[in-house]
């Protein structure tokens, strides 16, 4: 499901839960950073809820929300999306962008795993 349809707040949400994989409103709400009140957290988990992002389980008094789908999926989601929106679908562009970042956080076996993938991949593309 995209996430470009969400807000600021929703994302904040979607992100908390992602890292923690399922929590009630008030831990959501203990997570988010400059949270509003929790009704306010509250009604975004339930049209989170509604716009199929997010499931419930109850325990107890208190319901736990959980994203439905995947992290890797919507990893997958939002990586093809910032790559739209800002780097005209290149990954060039946005490796590029990456690197000239944080080149200096790269350590030897961060390049060598770069590297691999790059070996792979032209391996895959060559004329059999």
């Amino acid at each position: 499901m995209p996430y470009s349809n969400l807000s600021r707040r929703e994302r904040q949400i979607m992100e908390f839960l992602y890292r923690q994989q399922r929590a009630s409103v008030a831990e959501i709400l203990e997570g988010i950073p400059d949270p509003p009140g929790y009704s306010a957290v509250r009604a975004l988990v339930n049209i989170l809820e509604r716009k199929g992002h997010l499931s419930h389980v109850q325990e107890g008094k208190k319901y736990l929300y959980s994203p439905v789908t995947p992290r890797r999926q919507a990893m997958r989601g939002a990586v093809r999306q910032l790559l739209n929106t800002y780097f005209d679908n290149s990954v060039e562009k946005a490796v590029t962008a990456l690197v000239s970042l944080h080149g200096k956080d790269l350590s030897a076996e961060d390049l060598e795993r770069l590297e691999k993938l790059i070996r792979q991949n032209r391996k895959k593309e060559a004329p059999s």
